[in-house]
């Protein structure tokens, strides 16, 4: 029956493609961490010319190349030549998720054993945990200067997606004054700056975070979004790639104290990858949901979930609004 072998035959591809996964992933890290995709941008090449510069083997440097052109990440031309294909001339171009390739060893190693990991019930720090340690620890606010330097990197490099899809969606204009919370270095504030040049724009982070900040265009506030008290001179506050962070109880205390520090009318602005979201579900549950499991903080949530704790905070409405990809991140638009 052909129509049913078609189903099977997919449905058997899809099995595979989860058992391999990893490898795919290695895969990418090797297209990263050989150069093999930036020795690709000035044109075509041979396998043995790609062997001499990536320092291996003619026949190992065949095996990268064919698991690449595998995942469309190069293509392979006439007589042992070649060339960039579609999705690694996407890679090469952006650093942003290189940096997350990269950043996804740590991951990994956590996963080593994820039933263990699981059992441990977060009681055990990972890899992750001492990467991002501020969203475990107790008082963040004390760590010494350069401590976070290495996630605050990894945050401005991989930024730019996210502020796309929240400039796309959502029009600041109607704001004097935005506060962007957790907001480090200052990425998503200079973008929306950049868009908005008249506009005051502050960031609120750890003292260690903002210790990094040069921005003349940006102010910046240290502190502890937990503990110390908020600036209450913005008409709006964004959330990017924050509330996830956290687990329940903290999420709806950042949510409270937020809420207190606005007046009637103003706004919040959560953006993140968000639970349950059409064509990401996997996104969710799956990556983001072992991810903040590894971190020891936070988990992902559907829209409704936020929806509650913005109302249990006291904010007088919120809403959904889509975004052009969800995948990256959905955003929530909640009025005090």
């Amino acid at each position: 029956m052909p129509i049913v072998s078609r189903v099977a035959r997919n449905r058997a591809t899809r099995l595979f493609d989860l058992v391999a996964g990893f490898t795919y992933s290695q895969t990418l890290l090797a297209s990263v961490e050989s150069g093999l995709l930036d020795q690709l941008v000035g044109g075509a090449a041979t396998t043995g010319d790609l062997a001499d510069r990536l320092g291996m083997g003619a026949l190992a440097a065949e095996r990268l190349l064919r698991a690449c052109a595998a995942l469309g990440l190069v293509d392979r031309l006439d007589d042992g030549w070649w060339m960039l294909g579609a999705q690694g001339a996407v890679l090469q171009a952006d650093r942003g998720i290189q940096a997350m390739i990269r950043h996804h060893r740590l991951l990994y190693a956590d996963l080593e054993d994820p039933v263990r990991l699981l059992r441990d019930d977060r009681k055990t720090p990972t890899g992750l945990s001492d990467y991002w340690h501020y969203a475990a620890a107790e008082r963040p606010d004390l760590e010494p200067q350069g401590r976070a330097d290495p996630y605050s990197r990894l945050m401005a490099a991989t930024q730019s997606m996210v502020v796309e899809q929240v400039l796309d969606a959502y029009d600041f204009g109607r704001h004097a004054a935005v506060l962007d919370m957790g907001g480090g270095t200052g990425t998503f504030a200079k973008c929306v700056s950049a868009a908005y040049p008249s506009m005051r724009i502050g960031v609120f982070d750890l003292p260690s975070v903002v210790a990094g900040a040069a921005q003349s265009t940006t102010t910046f506030h240290a502190g502890n979004f937990f503990v110390d008290p908020l600036p209450q001179d913005y008409d709006c506050v964004t959330l990017i790639r924050i509330l996830h962070d956290h687990d329940d109880d903290r999420a709806a205390a950042l949510l409270q104290r937020i809420a207190l520090s606005l007046m009637s009318g103003q706004r919040l602005l959560i953006a993140e990858p968000m639970a349950g979201t059409s064509g990401a579900e996997a996104m969710g549950d799956a990556y983001f949901g072992w991810y903040l499991w590894a971190m020891r903080s936070g988990r992902p949530r559907r829209p409704a979930e936020i929806l509650q704790l913005l109302k249990r905070a006291g904010f007088a409405r919120a809403s959904f609004r889509p975004t052009a990809q969800p995948l990256i991140a959905s955003l929530i638009v909640a009025t005090r």
